[in-house]
């Protein structure tokens, strides 16, 4: 009980938010509307099983004036049934797409939001493929969540409208043992129930390891999917280095964890579906069995027992629906564990970053980037790097070296707010433009001209200006396709890329940039070439560089160096010559 508790107030947390966000009216009038209908079908079969009644005694009477108008009758419920369902199916199709455009929106707002994304990463796995997450398990979610209610308010009401039917068919078909009438009073009720209790029981003793299993099954197609994206982008490394071979091997080695799921799967589902199928073919004859002593006996007519046949089969339906839906209920609950746990990582990735000991990143009055106390650690808590009072002022050209490891990249992260690890303050001057490029630029697929001028919107920078910016780092062959939408990271060298993100860098004008080995493709004349275009173009930002070219020293004025001291790196000034 708990369990089912627990996971209801899961669905709760996840689904209710919408029916209170901007677009609840919208949403609210149209799960009214399939409620409404779904309780207009559970009226009409009422009026059907009333109707069944009358039209059997017609046939068994030969009465055909009778019969005719009952037929009349029936296409005119027919037709209002058909229609009903039409219009419920396309509503609910409606009410789905416009919960789920919703709740896409939100998830990645969460996702996104203060580098939530890049955080989740370094907890680790706790949320494997979020794309999963959003794209799949939010659209299953919804249609579940609409399937497995709908049909339970379907059953409830169902139920409460037949079992008074039931009740009062039992006292007109007594029961009929050995020839004798036998008066228990609902006993074609109680029967539905004991026959449902009994199929329901069974159900799940046989079918609930197929939660786990279909959690599995999701986790491990998902895994395959992402490793053979992993290939498509990597594609030129792995053709470089021969490793054909061994990414067939660990892709197969993931597929076979899907096709050994799916056999477990497909065991469990077999003996399922042949007690389910069993369950539902015995409960055809079942009411007949019940009531035909009573019909042959002259107790009750031909209409009466269709009619008791029909309300026995709802009852019994109605008490069936966990039966039924076992299935949906396995991967619902499956679907609703994956949501929850993206959610607590995201919670967790949010509390990363502001619960104490943590690196503050904070807005100045004054003109410098200053290091205060800063203590950076791995994400295990070991010690990475130290910097105390050490400010980089408005213009300076400062050069970082150290050793590989020695923390260089990861201070620059802890600057720019995303590494949480570590404890001490990084004052950044209020309202300054701050640009920090990797070695290895992002740009996504779109027209070259919208991938340079990212993360501004297209259509920020005028396109003469990025043509002549992209002929100014070196690369004039792709100006003429500027308007050209492509896989650009696939597509373009190391070093052409890098060329891109200087051109990015001098676009956005920021007043600080710190560059991360952002020029370490190209060779040393393309790459002081680039440094005084940034001389000429950004000739009042700061600009902080970590390279490892003693080139580089001539283009900076003050040296950092990372330097050891005993179980980590402390960040002190150095000479600039000789650069490490």
């Amino acid at each position: 009980m708990r369990g089912i508790i627990a996971t209801l107030a899961i669905v709760w947390r996840i689904a209710s938010p919408y029916f209170r966000s901007q677009d609840r009216w919208p949403g609210r009038l149209l799960l009214a509307a399939v409620i409404g209908l779904e309780l207009s079908v559970v009226a009409l079969l009422v009026l059907f099983n009333s109707w069944n009644a009358v039209f059997y005694n017609a046939l068994q009477d030969r009465n055909w004036d009778a019969f005719v108008y009952q037929l009349g009758y029936f296409c005119v419920l027919a037709s209002v049934y058909v229609l009903v369902n039409v219009y419920q199916l396309y509503l609910n199709q409606w009410l789905q797409i416009r919960w789920r455009s919703w709740l896409t929106n939100s998830y990645l707002d969460h996702w996104l939001e203060g580098a939530n994304h890049y955080r989740m990463q370094l907890l680790g796995d706790a949320a494997d493929n979020p794309d999963q997450r959003i794209a799949e398990d939010i659209r299953q979610f919804i249609e579940l969540t609409l399937l497995i209610g709908l049909k339970l308010l379907n059953a409830c009401v169902t139920l409460a409208s037949f079992m008074l039917i039931l009740w009062a068919l039992s006292a007109a078909a007594p029961l009929q043992l050995f020839g004798m009438s036998v008066s228990i009073p609902g006993y074609l009720l109680w029967a539905a129930l004991i026959y449902a209790c009994i199929g329901t029981t069974l159900t799940h003793l046989i079918g609930r390891a197929l939660i786990a299993l279909n959690f599995q099954q999701q986790r491990y197609e998902a895994d395959f999917r992402f490793n053979l994206v992993r290939v498509r982008e990597n594609s030129e490394q792995i053709a470089l280095l021969d490793g054909e071979r061994a990414e067939r091997g660990r892709l197969l080695m993931r597929f076979g964890n899907v096709v050994a799921n799916w056999l477990a799967i497909m065991t469990r589902q077999k003996k399922l579906t042949f007690f389910t199928a069993s369950y539902k073919q015995a409960a055809v004859v079942f009411p007949f069995i019940m009531v035909s002593p009573a019909y042959f006996a002259n107790a009750v007519q031909l209409g009466g027992l269709m009619q008791t046949a029909n309300a026995f089969g709802q009852v019994q339906d109605a008490l069936s629906v966990f039966v039924e839906i076992y299935r949906n209920l396995a991967e619902w609950r499956a679907v609703i564990e994956r949501l929850n746990g993206f959610d607590q990582s995201v919670m967790a990735a949010r509390a990363l970053a502001v619960t104490p000991p943590v690196i503050a990143v904070e807005p100045s009055a004054g003109k410098a980037v200053n290091f205060k106390d800063l203590a950076v650690r791995l994400p295990n808590g070991v010690p990475l790097v130290n910097a105390s009072n050490i400010a980089i002022q408005a213009g300076e050209r400062v050069l970082v070296s150290g050793p590989s490891g020695c923390g260089k990249s990861t201070l620059f992260r802890a600057l720019a707010g995303v590494w949480p690890f570590g404890a001490g303050t990084i004052a950044v001057p209020k309202n300054a433009k701050i640009m920090i490029l990797p070695q290895r630029p992002y740009f996504p697929i779109a027209p070259l001209a919208a991938a340079i001028a990212y993360p501004a919107e297209p259509g920020t920078f005028d396109s003469a200006q990025v043509a002549e910016l992209i002929a100014a780092v070196g690369l004039p062959a792709l100006v003429s396709r500027i308007e050209e939408e492509a896989h650009w990271n696939r597509m373009l060298s190391l070093g052409e890329q890098q060329r891109l993100g200087l051109a990015r860098a001098i676009l956005h004008a920021p007043d600080y940039l710190f560059l991360d080995e952002a020029t370490a493709s190209l060779d040393e004349p393309s790459e002081a070439a680039l440094y005084r275009l940034l001389e000429q173009r950004l000739g009042k930002a700061t600009v902080v560089s970590i390279g490892h070219r003693s080139t580089l020293a001539a283009f900076h004025r003050r040296r950092l160096s990372f330097n050891r001291d005993g179980d980590h790196y402390t960040l002190r000034e150095a000479s600039l010559t000789p650069a490490a």
